[in-house]
Parts: C-alpha cells; sequence; structure tokens
C-alpha cells in the first residue's frame, strides 16, 4: 500500500491472529488512504468480533475511522464480561461445536446448533434473524457484515470453550431447564407421560422424569448422571459475574 503509514499495537490476547513480527510493540503498517480501520484491523487476520475499543493517539475512535499518516493505534480485546444489545442473550453454535452447544444447553443457556453444515451465509442469516451471538471458529464466518454478533472460539477443548464462554457473556445459568439434544424447554413428566422411551431397568428403578416441550425427549438420572452433574456445579462455583444468576430446576436429564 502507498498511502500513509501508521502505528499499529495489538493486545496480547489477540495476538494468536497476528503474525509473529506484528506481535511485539507498534509496528509499522501502510494503508491506502481510503480504507477504514476496521477493514486494516481485520486485513491484518483479526476479526472485529474480537476487537474493543480501538485506540487512536489516545483518544478511542469507530472502526469506521480512516487512518491519516503517523496515527498510532492500540487495538485492545473485548472487555470481559461483553455486554451484547437485546435480551435475552442468545447464542447460535455452527456445525463443530456439538460438544460446546449441549453443555450449554445443560446449563439452561438458550444454545441453538446446526449439526449439518448449512454455509456461511445461512448461519450469518440466522444469527442475524434470531439476533444470536454466532460462535464459531471460523474466521471467515465471523467477518460477515450481517452477524447480529459472534465470538470467535480459541480452544478445541469442550471443558475450555465452555469456560470461555461463560467468563466472555457471563449468561444467565438455569442448570436442568433445557433439553440438550435440541434446544427446548424441559417440563415434569410422569412415569406414565414417557413410559414408551423406557427400557425395563429404567422403568423400575426410576420415577422421575422431564420431557422435552418441542422433541418430548424424556429425561432421568442415568449412568451419565454423576459427569454432567460435574459440569453443572463447575460452572455454578464460577464467580457470580461469569455466571449470570442460577435457578435450579426440578427435574435432571439422564
Amino acid at each position: 500500500m502507498n498511502g500513509p503509514e501508521i502505528h499499529v499495537e495489538v493486545a496480547p490476547a489477540l495476538h494468536l491472529f497476528v503474525p509473529p513480527a506484528r506481535r511485539a510493540g507498534a509496528t509499522a503498517l501502510g494503508t491506502d488512504g481510503v480504507s477504514t480501520l476496521g477493514h486494516v484491523i481485520e486485513s491484518l487476520g483479526i476479526p472485529l468480533t474480537e476487537v474493543g475499543a480501538l485506540v487512536v493517539d489516545g483518544r478511542e475512535v469507530p472502526t469506521s475511522h480512516i487512518p491519516a499518516a503517523a496515527e498510532r493505534v492500540s487495538v485492545r480485546a473485548v472487555e470481559r464480561p461483553q455486554q451484547v444489545p437485546g435480551a435475552p442473550l442468545r447464542f447460535l453454535l455452527d456445525v463443530h461445536l456439538g460438544t460446546l452447544a449441549r453443555r450449554l444447553r445443560l446449563l439452561g443457556v438458550d444454545a441453538a446448533y446446526e449439526s449439518t453444515d448449512i454455509g456461511d451465509p445461512a448461519l450469518a442469516a440466522r444469527s442475524a434473524a434470531e439476533q444470536r451471538v454466532m460462535l464459531s471458529r471460523d474466521r471467515g464466518l465471523l467477518r460477515r457484515r450481517e452477524l447480529w454478533a459472534g465470538a470467535y472460539i480459541y480452544s478445541t477443548r469442550p471443558d475450555d470453550q465452555l469456560q470461555d464462554v461463560l467468563d466472555r457473556f457471563a449468561p444467565v445459568l438455569r442448570p436442568w431447564t433445557r433439553c440438550t439434544a435440541c434446544n427446548g424447554l424441559l417440563k415434569q413428566a410422569t412415569k406414565e407421560e414417557v413410559a414408551d422411551q423406557l427400557k425395563g431397568g429404567t422403568q423400575r428403578s426410576y420415577d422421575v422424569f422431564a420431557q422435552c416441550t418441542k422433541c418430548h425427549r424424556a429425561y432421568w438420572k442415568g449412568a451419565h448422571h454423576d459427569q454432567l452433574e460435574a459440569i453443572v456445579e463447575r460452572a455454578l462455583k464460577r464467580p457470580e459475574g461469569a455466571r449470570g444468576t442460577a435457578r435450579p430446576a426440578p427435574t435432571r436429564p439422564q
């Protein structure tokens, strides 16, 4: 680029998005004189979903700012917990984040999930139409302008992914209130209401059930309950600001 040269310093939390040469202190960057600062930041590989304040020569500017020669730009990470416009806070996860989706639902967080790859345009359109925060490791998807909001998932490990989302957004937790299969709400159910889904041993051993109001799947305290209980307990032990307000439910999924 032959336009104004600026000096850009990227926050350590965002270093994984930029080449190693641009991670230490402020580095010189040529611009074309017409592109916005947001476009310049994206050209470095940083999704704007991960950018908090943009500070130019000591003053905060919007992403629409046009850089001028010799400006010193500080690119900061999103503050946590992140405030997202609109309510309630809802999420949309892409095809690669199925385990994270189920764990969020276990905690009572509204987490829509696409189990097949419907493509970036369709995901972005759904995010906008339903006002959901798009969670993904796909940087290209997170750069789509039509997204309602988005967040990059930094880890490939489900435990770390869940911790990151809870820290970043502090969603209200209502464990055991959502279907982990379809995201529908659960209601208490009698054994008779779910009898067609129970095998002999389950029917003899359990008396407390829940059922999804959407897909009608039955839930009870089954063989994996202790593992699920541990996930819930870890989430509820987090600082109040990182977990919102918890509300227990009378029934728990298997």
